[in-house]
């Protein structure tokens, strides 16, 4: 797999994100993947606030999410299934602004890949929409898929045998999350101005229809439910 970030110059709120991709990659491959930040995608669709104060930051912050708590670092959310601080609002790179994040990151993807097919003239590309967050006891950050358009986002081993032919009873590989990864590493997080990431020969089933819900697994029926509640002094 060849994973490569683009350099460019700062989108600007409002600018078309099409003419951008485009003005920096005058050729797609068929069978690639695009991984966009996004940042860039929330500022195409004038995704931005400018809050006054603290209060402000905070009721917005309520507003775009389905749960909050307070804890000592942010505001750790839920939003779309995903636990992320602050709602995925984002004050980085973003001169005195805060940025929030696409309003629906799949039909985005999706939006984006039917032009982009149509103005490269291939029939196979995937788009991928990526951000980046922190896991549950690990440094550092990894990326997270937030939406997808053109690939399948999970690789299902369930009832295939292993090199042994032992059957795989629960094993999945969540492809949208290690695309997205590999395209927050190679473009980065601080100055690089690196926001899309072409990603050639990866491991994925491209498809028309993709399930968004794929990549989701229901709060009870978590693997890590119970460590997590212990730890938060949950005893239920």
């Amino acid at each position: 797999m060849k994973v490569d970030a683009i350099k460019t110059d700062v989108f600007t709120e409002g600018e078309d994100l099409h003419d951008f991709i485009a003005a920096y990659l005058p050729t797609i491959k068929e069978k690639t993947v695009l991984a966009v930040t996004s940042k860039i995608v929330a500022l195409s669709e004038g995704r931005v606030e400018r809050p006054k104060n603290a209060a402000e930051r905070g009721a917005i912050i309520q507003r775009e999410c389905d749960w909050m708590v307070a804890t000592k670092h942010v505001i750790l959310t839920m939003k779309d299934g995903i636990p992320m601080a602050n709602a995925g609002t984002d004050e980085s790179n973003a001169g005195g602004k805060l940025i929030l994040l696409p309003k629906d990151s799949f039909a985005s993807a999706d939006k984006l890949r039917k032009k982009l097919l149509a103005h490269y003239n291939i029939k196979k590309l995937g788009i991928l929409i990526t951000d980046s967050r922190v896991m549950p006891l690990r440094a550092g950050v990894v990326g997270v898929a937030l939406g997808y358009a053109g690939f399948c986002g999970v690789r299902d081993y369930r009832g295939k045998g292993d090199m042994f032919g032992r059957p795989l009873k629960y094993t999945q590989t969540d492809i949208g999350d290690g695309l997205a990864t590999a395209a927050v590493l190679v473009a980065g997080e601080g100055d690089e101005q690196q926001p899309l990431v072409i990603i050639e020969d990866a491991p994925v089933k491209f498809t028309e229809k993709v399930n968004r819900d794929e990549l989701m697994i229901d709060l009870e029926e978590d693997m890590y439910r119970p460590l997590l509640g212990r730890i938060a002094g949950d005893e239920d």
